[in-house]
């Protein structure tokens, strides 16, 4: 998607589509929304969660991350962004109770999250596959297996948000 950082347009876009689909689903029942510590969708996903508490009181966030050193070689500044979002969820704990020593425990948190969940919902393309491209193959494997939802977000379901999400901006802007 070529984001590299938080004030990027695109990111109000995402975070539409997002609460879009967060909320369609929060309609449903939805009472939890469970994510990984990621830079990017996944923290972007717990911010509109939080985003959304207020009108869904129900509505609990979850961050889950891999190991206990999760993050620690980043920037300052993303540290703290993961280490504040963490403090303002409902819950947040690490799969693993180590630090980072093998490929396994990524694997392990794979696995994890799609056991404590009841559907993905991914803003992927696989036209454009990046890192993700394992997180996709993992919910399909899953979905193979039992009754497990994958809600898709592909860059022309993106390019759809973002002129929606236009035409509100526009309406606003209008009516000031």
């Amino acid at each position: 998607m070529s984001v590299f950082n938080d004030n990027d347009p695109k990111v109000a876009v995402i975070k539409y589509s997002l609460k879009s689909q967060l909320n369609q689903l929060l309609d449903e029942g939805l009472e939890w929304i469970i994510t990984g510590g990621q830079p990017g969708v996944e923290q972007w996903a717990a911010e509109v969660g939080l985003e959304l508490k207020p009108d869904y009181p129900q509505l609990r966030v979850a961050i889950m991350i891999p190991f206990t050193d999760f993050g620690n070689r980043w920037q300052e500044e993303r540290q703290a962004q993961l280490a504040a979002l963490r403090s303002q969820v409902d819950f947040s704990a690490s799969v693993s109770g180590a630090p980072y020593s093998q490929p396994r425990q990524l694997v392990n948190y794979g696995q994890f999250m799609s056991m404590h969940t009841d559907l993905a919902l991914m803003i992927y393309d696989p036209e454009f596959p990046g890192k993700a491209q394992y997180d996709y193959a993992r919910v399909q494997q899953q979905a193979a297996r039992r009754d497990y939802p994958l809600m898709l977000t592909t860059m022309d379901d993106l390019q759809e948000a973002a002129n929606e999400y236009g035409e509100l901006q526009n309406d606003r802007s209008q009516n000031e």
